[in-house]
């Protein structure tokens, strides 16, 4: 099963950051929070949007991009920007990843990326139009890596509940 590391660079907006909880709790992944975020961690948004997810999933919070490095060196990150040239899903991405995403008003720094632009990568859409939403970027980046590993260790059927799919067909 791959190893997803979210990590979000000064999220900015608790509704998205609470969704990608959700998506870290529903896939495994690992969220990644970088300060400062535009949000107190305990704000009722952030909450909801996560519903009662927060206890399944794992946060690492870091003070900068700096501190993010040092406590990760080993990382294998991909940096996802509209400003790159290579295409998310021409990546084959190794079994534990780090997917950087920068903060809804800005993205990622600039400087960042022109590091990095062997690991940069961007998701298709259409010109003139600034970006997707953040917690939708995530949550194609994370299921595009997810797709490459078949879904291992993810249920491939869902359960029925209230009451029988053939029924209502």
């Amino acid at each position: 099963m791959p190893r997803i590391h979210i990590v979000l660079h000064e999220p900015e907006i608790p509704q998205n950051t609470g969704n990608i909880a959700r998506t870290c709790a529903a896939t495994g992944a690992v969220l990644h929070l970088i300060r400062p975020l535009g949000f107190e961690i305990d704000d009722k948004k952030l909450k909801r949007a996560g519903l009662d997810y927060w206890d399944k999933l794992q946060i690492h919070y870091y003070d900068g991009l700096a501190d993010f490095f040092a406590e990760n060196p080993n990382a294998r990150v991909y940096y996802f920007t509209t400003k790159a040239q290579k295409n998310y899903a021409d990546v084959a991405y190794p079994e534990e990843v780090y997917i950087m995403f920068g903060k809804e008003s800005a993205g990622l720094p600039e400087e960042l990326l022109l590091q990095n632009k062997e690991t940069a990568v961007r998701i298709p859409m259409r010109t003139h139009l600034r970006s997707l939403n953040l917690s939708n970027s995530v949550a194609v980046a994370v299921f595009e890596i997810l797709r490459q590993y078949r879904f291992e260790g993810l249920s491939e059927t869902g359960e029925l509940t209230k009451y029988d799919w053939n029924e209502t067909q």
